[in-house]
């Protein structure tokens, strides 16, 4: 087996070096195929090319490296991080507003939905509005009025405002 193998080093670390282009990783990588292979050893086709398995090993483990490098992002020492980063402002109050946007847009008439989702979400005009379901301009205008003030009151109700929590102490 050595006699096989070790000729084959010089080959494997250049096909290594030309995969990776870092000098360190892929000597580690041509390490890592040589336990493999010594630990696979019966496994390989006596018939086969030493040197295809060999290098068809080393390929198979560059890519699952190259692939596990791109998934896990680049490795930056914990001192040269901007410790702003690291930090990151919780979204929960912003998941339940717009939970209760969407319970709030529920209880508005099926007309004012409509008129407030195509002006405010679609960024619709007036007038295309207008044109969309089949009113007027100054119906759509008074329909988004009613829808925008509805939503205002829907959501300054106090139960909606804030869970009722208890404190324990």
């Amino acid at each position: 087996m050595i006699d096989l193998v070790e000729p084959l080093i010089p080959a494997m670390r250049r096909y290594a070096r030309a995969l990776l282009r870092d000098r360190e990783a892929a000597d580690d990588l041509v390490q890592d195929c040589l336990e493999r292979a010594i630990t696979r050893w019966p496994q390989r086709r006596p018939d086969g090319s030493a040197r295809a398995w060999m290098l068809t090993m080393l390929h198979n483990l560059a890519i699952n490296r190259i692939r596990s490098l791109r998934r896990r992002g680049d490795a930056v020492p914990l001192e040269d991080v901007n410790p702003s980063v690291l930090g990151r402002v919780g979204d929960q109050e912003a998941a339940m507003r717009g939970r209760d946007l969407l319970a709030a847009l529920d209880h508005l008439p099926d007309d004012q939905r409509q008129i407030i989702l195509l002006v405010s979400l679609e960024g619709v005009s007036y007038a295309e509005a207008a044109a969309i379901t089949g009113v007027p301009v100054g119906t759509v205008m008074s329909r988004l009025s009613r829808a925008r003030e509805r939503l205002r009151h829907l959501l300054a109700e106090p139960e909606r405002a804030r869970p009722n929590l208890r404190i324990v102490k």
